[in-house]
Protein backbone atom coordinates (compact mmCIF):
# COMPACT_ATOMS: atom_id res chain seq x y z
CA UNK A 1 0.00 0.00 0.00
CA UNK A 2 0.66 3.78 -0.66
CA UNK A 3 2.45 5.16 2.96
CA UNK A 4 1.03 8.27 1.77
CA UNK A 5 -0.57 10.30 5.01
CA UNK A 6 -2.65 13.33 3.42
CA UNK A 7 -3.96 14.63 6.44
CA UNK A 8 -1.61 14.65 9.10
CA UNK A 9 -0.88 17.89 9.47
CA UNK A 10 -5.12 18.28 10.36
CA UNK A 11 -4.92 15.51 12.50
CA UNK A 12 -2.28 16.62 14.75
CA UNK A 13 0.70 14.27 13.86
CA UNK A 14 3.17 17.17 12.40
CA UNK A 15 2.94 20.73 12.17
CA UNK A 16 3.61 21.05 8.16
CA UNK A 17 1.11 19.62 5.65
CA UNK A 18 3.67 17.43 3.94
CA UNK A 19 6.95 15.92 6.17
CA UNK A 20 9.52 17.82 3.72
CA UNK A 21 9.30 20.92 2.03
CA UNK A 22 6.39 21.21 -0.93
CA UNK A 23 8.22 23.58 -3.18
CA UNK A 24 11.57 20.86 -2.89
CA UNK A 25 9.43 18.03 -2.87
CA UNK A 26 6.04 19.07 -4.29
CA UNK A 27 2.39 17.49 -3.27
CA UNK A 28 2.53 13.94 -0.48
CA UNK A 29 6.28 13.45 -0.36
CA UNK A 30 6.50 10.14 1.09
CA UNK A 31 9.52 7.33 1.45
CA UNK A 32 7.63 4.18 2.61
CA UNK A 33 5.60 2.02 1.21
CA UNK A 34 3.53 -0.91 3.41
CA UNK A 35 3.87 -4.75 2.64
CA UNK A 36 1.20 -7.15 4.09
CA UNK A 37 0.84 -10.76 3.57
CA UNK A 38 -2.64 -13.40 4.50
CA UNK A 39 -2.78 -16.58 3.80
CA UNK A 40 -6.36 -15.85 5.05
CA UNK A 41 -7.30 -12.70 4.75
CA UNK A 42 -8.23 -12.25 8.34
CA UNK A 43 -4.71 -12.55 9.61
CA UNK A 44 -1.85 -10.20 8.20
CA UNK A 45 2.05 -9.50 8.65
CA UNK A 46 2.61 -5.85 8.05
CA UNK A 47 6.00 -3.74 7.26
CA UNK A 48 6.53 -0.35 6.80
CA UNK A 49 9.64 -0.37 4.39
CA UNK A 50 10.95 3.16 4.78
CA UNK A 51 12.73 3.24 1.12
CA UNK A 52 15.09 6.06 2.40
CA UNK A 53 16.67 4.00 4.97
CA UNK A 54 16.65 0.72 2.63
CA UNK A 55 17.82 2.50 0.20
CA UNK A 56 19.91 5.41 0.85
CA UNK A 57 20.72 6.42 -2.64
CA UNK A 58 17.28 7.08 -3.13
CA UNK A 59 16.46 8.91 -0.36
CA UNK A 60 16.26 12.14 -1.73
CA UNK A 61 13.45 11.03 -4.45
CA UNK A 62 10.28 13.03 -3.53
CA UNK A 63 7.96 10.14 -3.27
CA UNK A 64 6.89 6.41 -3.91
CA UNK A 65 3.46 5.44 -4.03
CA UNK A 66 0.56 2.96 -6.07
CA UNK A 67 2.43 -0.19 -5.22
CA UNK A 68 1.40 -3.57 -7.07
CA UNK A 69 2.75 -7.11 -6.25
CA UNK A 70 2.91 -9.83 -8.95
CA UNK A 71 4.73 -13.18 -8.84
CA UNK A 72 8.03 -13.90 -11.00
CA UNK A 73 8.28 -17.36 -12.48
CA UNK A 74 11.57 -16.82 -13.93
CA UNK A 75 12.86 -15.17 -10.47
CA UNK A 76 11.21 -17.20 -8.52
CA UNK A 77 10.34 -14.11 -6.21
CA UNK A 78 7.62 -11.58 -5.59
CA UNK A 79 8.17 -8.90 -7.58
CA UNK A 80 6.96 -5.22 -6.21
CA UNK A 81 6.39 -2.35 -8.96
CA UNK A 82 5.74 0.80 -8.22
CA UNK A 83 5.95 4.67 -9.34
CA UNK A 84 8.32 6.67 -7.92
CA UNK A 85 8.51 10.77 -8.04
CA UNK A 86 11.78 13.10 -8.42
CA UNK A 87 11.13 16.29 -7.52
CA UNK A 88 8.17 18.22 -6.87
CA UNK A 89 6.80 18.05 -10.40
CA UNK A 90 5.47 14.93 -12.40
CA UNK A 91 9.33 13.79 -13.32
CA UNK A 92 7.64 10.10 -12.45
CA UNK A 93 8.64 6.33 -13.41
CA UNK A 94 7.88 2.97 -13.01
CA UNK A 95 9.99 0.98 -10.94
CA UNK A 96 10.41 -2.64 -9.65
CA UNK A 97 12.20 -4.61 -6.67
CA UNK A 98 12.01 -8.29 -5.43
CA UNK A 99 10.69 -9.11 -2.24
CA UNK A 100 12.38 -11.34 0.50
CA UNK A 101 10.38 -14.47 1.38
CA UNK A 102 8.66 -13.46 4.48
CA UNK A 103 7.18 -10.82 1.96
CA UNK A 104 8.71 -8.09 4.68
CA UNK A 105 11.13 -6.10 3.04
CA UNK A 106 12.69 -5.38 -0.35
CA UNK A 107 15.99 -7.23 -0.83
CA UNK A 108 16.62 -5.58 -3.99
CA UNK A 109 17.49 -2.45 -5.39
CA UNK A 110 14.35 -0.72 -7.23
CA UNK A 111 15.37 -0.83 -11.06
CA UNK A 112 13.47 1.15 -13.53
CA UNK A 113 10.96 -1.21 -15.92
CA UNK A 114 11.29 1.93 -19.14
CA UNK A 115 12.39 5.20 -20.11
CA UNK A 116 8.89 6.11 -20.60
CA UNK A 117 7.30 8.67 -17.70
CA UNK A 118 3.77 7.48 -16.38
CA UNK A 119 2.35 5.84 -12.97
CA UNK A 120 0.02 3.34 -11.61
CA UNK A 121 1.68 0.76 -13.48
CA UNK A 122 -0.33 -2.66 -13.65
CA UNK A 123 0.86 -5.62 -15.28
CA UNK A 124 -1.65 -8.66 -16.21
CA UNK A 125 0.37 -11.92 -17.72
CA UNK A 126 -1.32 -13.38 -20.91
CA UNK A 127 0.17 -16.52 -21.92
CA UNK A 128 4.02 -15.59 -23.13
CA UNK A 129 2.92 -11.62 -23.21
CA UNK A 130 2.93 -9.20 -20.09
CA UNK A 131 0.31 -6.56 -20.70
CA UNK A 132 1.09 -3.10 -18.93
CA UNK A 133 -1.28 -0.87 -18.46
CA UNK A 134 -0.50 2.63 -16.66
CA UNK A 135 -1.21 6.42 -16.63
CA UNK A 136 0.44 8.95 -18.53
CA UNK A 137 -1.02 12.67 -19.35
CA UNK A 138 -4.04 11.31 -16.44
CA UNK A 139 -5.02 9.05 -19.43
CA UNK A 140 -4.39 5.66 -19.38
CA UNK A 141 -1.71 4.30 -21.60
CA UNK A 142 -1.32 0.33 -22.39
CA UNK A 143 2.44 -1.53 -23.46
CA UNK A 144 3.47 -5.49 -24.34
CA UNK A 145 6.43 -7.12 -23.53
CA UNK A 146 7.72 -10.88 -23.51
CA UNK A 147 9.60 -10.07 -19.81
CA UNK A 148 7.87 -8.89 -16.80
CA UNK A 149 9.42 -5.82 -16.27
CA UNK A 150 11.66 -4.73 -19.15
CA UNK A 151 11.55 -4.58 -22.76
CA UNK A 152 8.17 -2.75 -23.37
CA UNK A 153 6.76 -1.46 -26.45
CA UNK A 154 4.88 1.54 -25.42
CA UNK A 155 1.53 2.56 -27.67
CA UNK A 156 0.74 6.00 -28.10
CA UNK A 157 -2.71 5.99 -28.16
CA UNK A 158 -5.45 6.69 -25.08
CA UNK A 159 -7.35 3.25 -24.26
CA UNK A 160 -9.43 4.32 -21.75
CA UNK A 161 -12.87 5.79 -23.47
CA UNK A 162 -13.66 8.85 -20.74
CA UNK A 163 -12.86 12.83 -22.08
CA UNK A 164 -11.76 13.52 -18.29
CA UNK A 165 -8.84 12.23 -16.48
CA UNK A 166 -8.57 9.08 -15.43
CA UNK A 167 -5.83 7.24 -13.31
CA UNK A 168 -4.91 3.53 -11.68
CA UNK A 169 -5.85 1.17 -13.99
CA UNK A 170 -6.57 -2.48 -12.52
CA UNK A 171 -7.06 -5.83 -15.18
CA UNK A 172 -9.00 -8.92 -13.77
CA UNK A 173 -10.11 -11.75 -15.83
CA UNK A 174 -13.65 -12.92 -15.51
CA UNK A 175 -13.88 -16.52 -14.57
CA UNK A 176 -14.78 -19.34 -17.25
CA UNK A 177 -14.41 -16.45 -20.28
CA UNK A 178 -11.29 -15.39 -22.46
CA UNK A 179 -12.74 -11.70 -21.57
CA UNK A 180 -10.33 -9.25 -19.36
CA UNK A 181 -12.33 -6.10 -17.80
CA UNK A 182 -10.10 -2.76 -17.57
CA UNK A 183 -11.31 -0.33 -14.59
CA UNK A 184 -9.71 2.83 -13.79
CA UNK A 185 -10.91 5.61 -11.77
CA UNK A 186 -12.62 8.60 -13.40
CA UNK A 187 -10.63 10.97 -10.93
CA UNK A 188 -12.17 13.77 -13.38
CA UNK A 189 -15.56 13.76 -12.42
CA UNK A 190 -17.32 15.15 -9.39
CA UNK A 191 -18.26 12.63 -7.24
CA UNK A 192 -15.49 10.72 -8.47
CA UNK A 193 -16.32 7.17 -10.02
CA UNK A 194 -15.06 3.60 -11.86
CA UNK A 195 -15.16 3.41 -15.38
CA UNK A 196 -14.71 -0.31 -17.14
CA UNK A 197 -14.07 -1.65 -20.33
CA UNK A 198 -13.98 -5.14 -21.87
CA UNK A 199 -11.51 -6.66 -24.25
CA UNK A 200 -10.75 -9.98 -25.46
CA UNK A 201 -7.44 -9.19 -27.67
CA UNK A 202 -6.09 -6.33 -25.67
CA UNK A 203 -6.46 -4.00 -28.41
CA UNK A 204 -10.07 -3.05 -29.11
CA UNK A 205 -12.04 -2.40 -25.68
CA UNK A 206 -15.83 -1.88 -25.45
CA UNK A 207 -16.97 0.65 -22.73
CA UNK A 208 -19.55 -1.23 -20.16
CA UNK A 209 -19.84 2.50 -18.38
CA UNK A 210 -19.22 2.98 -14.78
CA UNK A 211 -20.35 2.08 -11.57
CA UNK A 212 -24.55 2.13 -11.58
CA UNK A 213 -24.69 3.38 -14.89
CA UNK A 214 -24.08 -0.07 -16.77
CA UNK A 215 -23.41 -3.71 -15.58
CA UNK A 216 -21.09 -2.78 -12.27
CA UNK A 217 -23.39 -1.87 -9.54
CA UNK A 218 -21.81 -0.68 -6.24
CA UNK A 219 -23.06 -2.30 -2.96
CA UNK A 220 -22.16 -0.28 0.21
CA UNK A 221 -19.97 2.41 -1.17
CA UNK A 222 -19.96 5.61 -2.56
CA UNK A 223 -17.03 7.67 -4.89
CA UNK A 224 -14.54 4.96 -4.91
CA UNK A 225 -11.24 5.57 -5.79
CA UNK A 226 -7.93 3.76 -6.71
CA UNK A 227 -9.46 0.72 -6.68
CA UNK A 228 -8.32 -3.02 -7.28
CA UNK A 229 -9.69 -6.67 -7.90
CA UNK A 230 -8.51 -10.14 -6.76
CA UNK A 231 -9.81 -13.21 -6.74
CA UNK A 232 -10.63 -15.78 -4.46
CA UNK A 233 -11.53 -19.24 -3.50
CA UNK A 234 -15.24 -20.07 -2.68
CA UNK A 235 -13.54 -21.13 1.03
CA UNK A 236 -11.61 -18.14 1.28
CA UNK A 237 -14.54 -15.78 0.55
CA UNK A 238 -16.84 -17.68 3.07
CA UNK A 239 -14.44 -17.32 5.85
CA UNK A 240 -13.38 -14.19 5.47
CA UNK A 241 -17.06 -13.15 5.29
CA UNK A 242 -17.61 -15.37 8.55
CA UNK A 243 -14.85 -13.32 10.38
CA UNK A 244 -16.16 -9.75 9.50
CA UNK A 245 -20.06 -10.99 9.96
CA UNK A 246 -20.84 -10.49 6.24
CA UNK A 247 -23.71 -12.34 4.73
CA UNK A 248 -23.13 -13.56 1.31
CA UNK A 249 -24.81 -15.66 -1.08
CA UNK A 250 -22.07 -16.91 -3.30
CA UNK A 251 -22.65 -18.24 -6.47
Amino acid sequence: MTDLHIFGQRLGYRATQWERPQEQYGWGNNRAIVMMKSWDLVHWTHSNVRMDKVFPEMGDISAFWAPEVMYDEKAGKMMVYFTVRYGPQNDCHLYYAYADESFTKLESKPVRIAETTGIDGDITQVGDEFHLYYVGGAKVRHAVSSRINQGYEFEDRRIDPESVNTEAPNVFKRFGTNTYVLMYDVYGLRPSNMGFSETTDFVTFKNIGRFNEGPMKTTNFASPKHGAVTYLTADELKAAATHWNVNITPN
